[in-house]
């Protein structure tokens, strides 16, 4: 009797230039048959999708379909960033520019610890926000979407090696509860961040959907 054969692997392009979320996706999926390939892997030449939607998730689908159609193959995007309570939402889809174009990540946690210090003692709850779309060149009308979020709050200073963006500056709280001792999210190593983060929720929540899609 013949072993059972196994579905074949679709190629999903990553919608990001950003090296970390290719690494983290490919991590989140790597239980179904899918090969996530980079940008540059998939395109010669630079593909460039401007962000100027007011949400999320308006960005992930803006991003997912132009790059889809440029290619004529499925197309995965992430959008996320930082909500900051005491900032009304910011930096929001500002997340990657709070501190001006292509600003770093330090630069970044350093213009949001000045403006909470500038607002004086007080809540410093926020949460990271992101938003997957898986847009298919095939099926236009049928965008798959999923939304995660990790509730938080802002620390005092930068800890940790780990992560990137403002994963220094973020320490975990779920349900009222601390993860860890107090950590934050880049003192958490690759196991335990993709078992709280709001990235991780949202490959969650989307891997049913994925899967119906695969036909797996």
């Amino acid at each position: 009797m013949s072993a059972p054969s196994l579905p074949a692997r679709r190629t999903i392009v990553v919608a990001t230039g950003n090296r970390h979320k290719l690494r983290e996706l490919r991590q989140l999926f790597a239980d179904l048959p899918v090969e996530l390939v980079s940008m540059a892997d998939a395109s010669r030449a630079p593909i460039h999708v401007v962000e100027d939607e007011a949400t999320f998730e308006g960005n992930a689908r803006k991003k997912a379909k132009a790059i889809a159609d440029a290619l004529a193959m499925p197309a995965l995007a992430d959008d996320s960033g930082l909500e900051v309570d005491a900032l009304d939402g910011a930096p929001g889809v500002r997340s990657a520019r709070f501190a001006g174009e292509g600003a770093t990540d330090a630069e970044n946690n350093r213009k949001l610890l000045a403006e909470l210090d500038a607002l004086g003692p007080g809540s410093r709850t926020a949460r990271f926000h992101c938003v997957l779309v898986l847009h298919d060149p095939i099926a236009p009308e049928a965008p798959l979407v999923a939304h995660g979020r990790c509730e938080g709050e802002i620390t005092a200073n930068a800890r940790g090696a780990h992560g990137f963006g403002y994963d220094p500056i973020f320490i975990v709280r779920e349900g009222g509860a601390e993860t860890g001792l107090a950590r934050t999210m880049a003192e958490l190593g690759d196991a335990e961040k993709n078992a709280v983060s709001h990235r991780s929720k949202a490959a969650r929540a989307l891997a049913p959907l994925l899967r119906r899609w695969l036909g797996v």
